[in-house]
């Protein structure tokens, strides 16, 4: 691991920032933050107006002076000083009463793989001037993989693959450390600019940007399989005179729009089990992928997987929040590394 277990167990709070939802936990009070990583801004007075939910709720409804802005991109802090007041107004007076009162407050926090110098550093940053002495940066993939319960200690191979809404993460890990890992720009947000992109291009039709999810609009419960109805009614503003309009929609369409962003996430994990040791490939055809993050839910993605590799795939009980969760278990000391006694030399 990057740190140290010692160094995380000082630690009382633990930040998850996603380009989709930024989740905090407080050491011995478990997730107390699980909201959207939107804050609404006055322009005029540069007043804080809303963050979380009610703030994505405003997205695309506000006059002039109102302007939604989302303080991270990518899993990576854009601007520092609003992420600041976002996480100071979703964690309360009340909580941040109580932070205040230790006197060297320790934070731990989420990274991606192979994240630059440049965003550890603004997490850093983000954190401190939250009123932390001393930020602790993990691995998003090994934080992941502890908060999903995979043995990511022993001497053999799991394969995590981290479904986020602005990219996707797959690593095969071994002894608490990744093996190869490979970060591809396609997350949720790309597949649902799919869907929107398709509509608009075959149906002249323009989905409303919150509301609903056009992913989920779209396909009804269908996911990437073949079964249910053909078609599906979708309801948005025509493109060439601005009224709304319903059209029923080819579902087969709709799945064929969605493969196309999805094949770089299959050459991804194939560069992984490419570059993987053959042992610990042996290993993972019989322990498969694990599936976290919020676009693991996306129907059929698992089958997908599962025929285009052959291995066995699952999906997290709590595939959304086990990046946060797995650093509230090394916060707490619930995981233990494995002890490699010294070989004594004999004389």
């Amino acid at each position: 691991m990057t740190v140290s277990l010692e160094q995380l167990r000082r630690c009382h709070i633990a930040v998850d920032l996603g380009a989709a939802r930024t989740r905090v936990f407080v050491k011995g009070v478990g997730l107390v933050v699980d909201e959207p990583s939107v804050a609404a801004v006055n322009t005029r007075t540069g007043a804080l107006i809303a963050v979380g939910a009610f703030a994505e709720q405003m997205t695309g409804r506000t006059p002039d002076y109102i302007r939604v802005v989302r303080p991270v991109s990518g899993g990576t802090v854009v601007d520092i000083e609003m992420a600041q007041r976002m996480l100071r107004h979703l964690i309360g007076e009340k909580l941040r009463r109580q932070l205040r009162r230790k006197p060297r407050l320790r934070a731990a926090a989420c990274t991606p793989h192979d994240s630059d110098p440049l965003a550890r550093r603004a997490a850093i940053e983000t954190l401190t001037g939250l009123g932390a002495r001393r930020v602790e940066l993990v691995d998003t993939l090994i934080a992941a993989a502890v908060g999903c319960g995979l043995p990511v200690e022993q001497p053999s191979a799991t394969m995590i693959m981290v479904c986020g809404a602005a990219a996707t993460q797959v690593a095969v890990l071994s002894l608490g450390s990744i093996v190869t890992a490979e970060r591809i720009p396609i997350g949720g947000n790309a597949i649902d600019h799919a869907v929107i992109q398709h509509l608009r291009q075959e149906h002249e039709l323009m989905l409303p940007s919150q509301s609903v999810r056009p992913l989920q609009l779209a396909l009804r419960g269908n996911g990437l399989t073949a079964e249910g109805p053909a078609s599906t009614e979708i309801h948005g503003r025509d493109v060439a005179t601005g009224l709304a309009r319903s059209v029923h929609v080819d579902t087969a369409a709709v799945r064929q729009a969605i493969h196309t962003p999805l094949t770089a996430v299959l050459d991804g994990i194939g560069k992984v089990l490419r570059d993987c040791p053959p042992d610990l490939v042996a290993d993972l055809a019989d322990r498969g992928i694990m599936m976290v993050g919020g676009s693991a839910l996306l129907p059929g993605l698992d089958q997908m997987l599962r025929d285009a590799t052959g291995m066995p795939v699952h999906i997290a009980e709590r595939p959304d929040v086990c990046s946060v969760l797995g650093l509230g278990a090394m916060l707490e000391g619930k995981v233990q590394p494995m002890s490699l006694e010294p070989v004594s030399g004999s004389a």
